[in-house]
């Protein structure tokens, strides 16, 4: 675990000037309108621009959500939970991350604020234009769409209390990640990637 009790109450400020610190916070629903809509955009754009698009999308758009689900557990294990080597490297990863592991039902950080993940997103955008030319239209929008779905799963699985069904197992694959072992069950949204890369303990 790392070097921080967890609190499942209160918070702490990351910057001492209020705009930064502003910054750090947000409502998980701010991102998850801005991007639906962000996608709906596109998604009309290409329809108006070309006849064809109805068709590429009915598989484009289902590989782009799934597709955010293999990226989110890469940044996940990789970028957010990086070993660093100094300690402004430990107050780097404390705040992009470790804040959350130390106050997991914060609220207001339960999302990426949205002055980072559009600067990410734009980054990715481009990405993507390299490796796939205009059928980025295509794509960008269901990956966008499954950063969504991803910023819904992960409010609910800290804000609710489990279902009793078989969603449950994305409250406790996530619980073990905060709770027990951090630097496994990195997947949120799809817990499947932590079974393909050996991410997952052996039970003893």
């Amino acid at each position: 675990m790392g070097d921080y009790k967890i609190s499942n109450k209160g918070t702490t400020a990351l910057f001492h000037n209020k705009f930064f610190e502003a910054l750090t916070r947000t409502h998980f629903l701010v991102p998850i309108v801005l991007y639906t809509v962000t996608a709906i955009v596109i998604v009309n754009y290409t329809l108006y621009i070309n006849m064809d698009a109805p068709w590429r999308m009915v598989y484009f758009i289902p590989l782009g959500i799934f597709s955010f689900s293999f990226v989110e557990y890469l940044i996940h294990r990789f970028l957010f939970h990086f070993e660093p080597k100094t300690e402004k490297q430990q107050l780097v990863k404390y705040k992009i991350h470790g804040v959350h592991h130390e106050y997991p039902r914060d609220k207001d950080r339960l999302a990426m604020p949205p002055v980072i993940s559009i600067c990410i997103a734009l980054v990715f955008y481009g990405i993507f234009k390299l490796i796939m030319g205009d059928l980025v239209l295509y794509f960008f929008p269901g990956f966008l769409l499954g950063y969504c779905v991803y910023l819904f799963i992960h409010y609910s699985v800290h804000r609710f209390a489990p279902p009793r069904n078989f969603l449950k197992i994305l409250w406790t694959h996530h619980a073990l990640h905060h709770y027990k072992d951090e630097n496994s069950y990195f997947g949120v949204s799809v817990p499947m990637w932590d079974y393909v890369f050996g991410t997952v303990p052996e039970k003893k």
